[in-house]
């Protein structure tokens, strides 16, 4: 989203607000204090506090934001007590990356699996930042995280919820999500995704239209698998088939 030439009366949430400025100067007036933030910085702002929110330049600012309920957070966080970010505005970190891929996302369709996968990294982020992290000792259940792997891999173009992840290992969705990504360094919605393209790029190599392999593979339509397709090898389906053809690729 792009604002250029208005601003945003104060109002408030019932959800946390989290963002990044993408381009130019973001302001806002929050907890008594006027606050700037530039493009790749974080802003944090709390359920049920009151803000504003406009450019600080003539030239605009552009942002991406994700509202999340906060009992989904506490869910994350296995019924803990709310985290409290003081300083609502942060400098690139690795936590504020993790967010920031999040958004670059936020226009594909979420599912089931990329929910929870969202509101853990941002349950993560919360307690991070609120200067409170957690300190227990981090372990993986090998079994579980190796279960979920090879049941999203042998049903790939299905739409597998999170509680069927659940029933199979015997681990609760959001300690799986952070322990898949401890494991295989992905989420289990971003596994699935590429063993998905896996079976895309066979369907299309034997021929099937890119319409109907992105919905033999699971894709919510072919546009959404062309985006996944070109964000994972830098090419669209259409171009990569015509090199694949002519041998230009592997």
């Amino acid at each position: 989203m792009y604002l250029s030439g208005c601003a945003f009366q104060p109002h408030r949430h019932d959800t946390y607000a989290i963002g990044i400025t993408t381009a130019g100067v973001q302001t806002f007036r929050y907890r008594g204090a006027r606050r700037v933030c530039l493009p790749g910085e974080l802003h944090v702002l709390h359920p049920d506090e009151a803000h504003d929110g406009g450019p600080g330049t003539d030239d605009g600012f552009g942002y991406r934001i994700l509202y999340i309920a906060p009992e989904l957070v506490r869910d994350a966080l296995d019924g803990a007590a709310l985290p409290f970010v003081a300083d609502p505005v942060h400098k690139t970190t690795p936590a504020t990356r993790l967010v920031a891929s999040l958004l670059a996302d936020i226009d594909e369709p979420i599912s089931d699996l990329a929910r929870v996968e969202v509101a853990t990294t941002l349950a993560d982020v919360l307690r991070s930042l609120s200067g409170h992290p957690d300190r227990r000792l981090l372990t993986i259940d090998v079994r579980a995280v190796e279960l979920a792997r090879d049941y999203l891999a042998a049903h790939a173009s299905e739409q597998t919820p999170a509680s069927t992840l659940e029933r199979i290992t015997g681990v609760d969705r959001f300690t799986l999500a952070r322990d898949f990504r401890r494991a295989f360094g992905t989420s289990p919605d971003r596994y699935r995704t590429m063993r998905r393209l896996a079976l895309a790029r066979t369907a299309i190599e034997n021929g099937l239209p890119l319409a109907e392999a992105a919905a033999h593979t699971g894709f919510a339509d072919q546009s959404h698998m062309t985006r996944q397709f070109k964000r994972t090898y830098g090419l669209t389906p259409g171009r990569w088939t015509a090199l694949t053809a002519a041998g230009a690729v592997a």
